[in-house]
């Protein structure tokens, strides 16, 4: 694999689950394709894991791609947004072209006399009031049917005026008679009434629900005051309707344009900032820069530096930009510290690609210094065990038997959490008949670090026992036979729940699945069960060598090993052709063991 390839592999394994867009680049730097996505570590990774793809393009393109960004958000509604207007702005190559009249729908509050509330696709310059984008129809028409039913939005499409209303221009809607209109046609409702209402609706579709639901609490408590209960009750569920609804994205505001964010993350050595430009209501660029603090500068002082870099190119279109705080900078733009509202929400999502890069940062520092990941690794383990020591060397034992036949068991060697297997080693069990795990385990432990005493060899800081509490109990015999209960630490691993006891220690520890400390027990455990097989295996074919095959005049163990591990048993040997036992072991060999067993 190319170093680039290894780059983009581990770009990938620092990705978080989060909702956000991703854009994949060729060596060109040229933008191939832009998607969204709910979890986007899962989404990507799939791309890059396919054994079989959906049609030849995609596969294509993925063998294209050289480098990965991603911009991470709130929701999936926000990643759709913002994955529209990227393709609609950079038209990347393998994505589906968007046309310009295929956009999505906004709700439209028309500048008109007693103004209609609907859905459009189309922008129109005459005053009126857009929310929105919506990501479907269906979400607007669900939003139409909040605002409609609890504010008494006329639906009719009557063109209304005051001479039209003062004169029987009119004939009253069906719901008019259903109550579903108050008559806005007929003079049954105040201009200052059914503005109250817009505005009302405004504050909700803006998002600002609490003044709203403050004066409808109350008007609901007027009418429980009065025992109208029938018209609190209506109030009440028009108040729980509109706790439930979320009015609209945060990525993207028909009132917010020509707009930079610019927002800092500190670390001890580094500081992470991350750039956003708002062109046309949606969110067009997204950029972090690491930079590393060489006189321990103070946030503003990075700001500002980033700000200058960034005014004549990143931020060139812009006429105003939002900081977390504010900052005297001597150039033609408005420079503005929010507080509140939808220009505060952009700032967040600038703080949080702001984090994502440097969580990456930070992971992708410890995967080049591997020291301090090692360390790092050990210190976790010996907190989690109770250790004394950092547990450089740990060794972990493991039995195999079948019915007491052929017993083996198996050492495993770590140093520093990793493998060290030229250090693995076998053990025939000899003192012990029959299938006794615990005597066996006795045995295994006491062999082993008598030998590694007499060598003057370095002992372990941890045994791991693959086993409860009787495996750990036995192998605690033998250390204090060798006086080295005190100086080596001893845990046992149940495979069921995996339990960690400790000698003398009534209850098990339980340690959480996803802690380091856990993976790397489960590591020796399964590694030394791996080789205890491997060996046990080894040890049952020579059993069956010698009892089977090793009569034949002329053929020798390994030959006997080679066609038990290929054909598994003797009976399936004998029911096999000549030439096929030619073809293994060749001519000579093949007629001997032939003509053996079939006379």
């Amino acid at each position: 694999m190319s170093t680039t390839n290894l780059e983009l592999k581990q770009k990938i394994k620092l990705l978080e689950n989060v909702p956000g867009v991703y854009q994949f680049y060729d060596s060109n730097e040229k933008l191939l394709y832009v998607g969204k996505a709910k979890k986007l570590k899962n989404r990507v990774t799939s791309y890059f894991t396919k054994i079989k793809f959906e049609n030849r393009k995609t596969q294509k393109m993925v063998q294209k791609v050289e480098d990965i960004k991603t911009i991470q958000l709130n929701s999936e509604i926000d990643a759709l947004l913002l994955e529209n207007s990227l393709i609609k702005k950079y038209q990347p190559r393998y994505n589906i072209q968007l046309k310009d009249d295929k956009t999505y729908p906004w709700i439209c509050i028309k500048n008109e006399y007693f103004p209609r509330i609907f859905y459009t696709r189309k922008k129109i310059k005459d005053g009126s009031l857009y929310f929105g984008p919506y990501p479907s129809v269906k979400v607007v028409k669900t939003v139409l049917e909040l605002v409609r039913e609890n504010f008494e939005i006329r639906k009719c499409d009557h063109l209304l005026n005051k001479e039209k209303i003062n004169t029987p221009y009119f004939k009253t809607s069906v719901d008019f008679y259903i109550g579903n209109c108050k008559g806005c046609c007929q003079g049954e409702v105040s201009e200052e009434e059914y503005e109250s209402r817009i505005n009302n609706v405004k504050q909700v579709l803006n998002g600002y629900t609490v003044k709203v639901l403050k004066t409808m609490k109350l008007q609901m408590q007027q009418y429980a005051g009065l025992y109208k209960f029938e018209e609190a009750e209506k109030i009440r569920v028009k108040i729980n309707n509109i706790k439930k609804f979320q009015s609209k994205s945060v990525v993207v505001d028909s009132n917010l344009t020509n707009l930079g964010v610019l927002n800092i993350v500190s670390h001890e050595k580094f500081a992470f900032v991350n750039a956003i430009q708002v062109m046309s209501g949606a969110i067009t660029k997204s950029k972090t820069t690491v930079v590393q603090k060489k006189l321990d500068e103070s946030d503003p002082e990075i700001l500002s530096y980033l700000l200058a870099e960034n005014i004549h190119h990143f931020f060139k279109d812009v006429k105003e930009i939002i900081l977390p705080f504010d900052l005297s900078f001597d150039y033609p733009i408005n420079f503005f510290a929010p507080k509140r509202g939808d220009k505060k929400s952009l700032l967040l999502i600038s703080k949080k690609n702001a984090m994502a890069k440097k969580m990456e940062f930070l992971k992708t520092e410890t995967i080049k210094n591997p020291v301090t990941a090692t360390h790092k690794l050990l210190e976790i383990i010996q907190k989690d065990l109770r250790l004394n020591e950092l547990p450089v060397i740990m060794e972990c034992f493991d039995n195999s038997n079948i019915q007491g036949n052929f017993p083996v068991a198996a050492c495993l060697v770590f140093k520093n959490g990793k493998p060290l297997k030229k250090e693995y080693r076998h053990f025939n069990i000899k003192t012990v008949e029959g299938p006794d795990d615990f005597a066996s385990m006795e045995e295994v432990i006491l062999r082993r670090y008598r030998r590694l005493l007499k060598e003057k060899k370095e002992l372990p800081k941890l045994i791991v026992i693959d086993g409860g509490k009787g495996q750990l109990s036995s192998a605690l015999k033998s250390l204090q036979k060798l006086n080295l209960d005190n100086q080596i630490a001893i845990v046992g691993i149940a495979k069921k729940l995996e339990e960690i006891f400790f000698p003398g220690d009534q209850y098990p520890l339980y340690l959480d699945k996803k802690t380091p400390t856990l993976k790397v027990i489960q590591n020796m455990r399964n590694e030394a069960h791996r080789f205890g097989i491997t060996h046990h295996r080894n040890r049952r074919l020579k059993g069956l060598i010698k009892t089977e095959l090793s009569t034949i005049h002329g053929i020798g163990d390994k030959t006997a090993m080679e066609l038990l591990k290929k054909y598994k048993s003797v009976d399936i040997i004998k029911s096999i052709s000549l030439h096929e036992l030619e073809n293994l072991i060749g001519k000579d060999k093949a007629n001997k063991v032939y003509h053996a067993l079939h006379n």
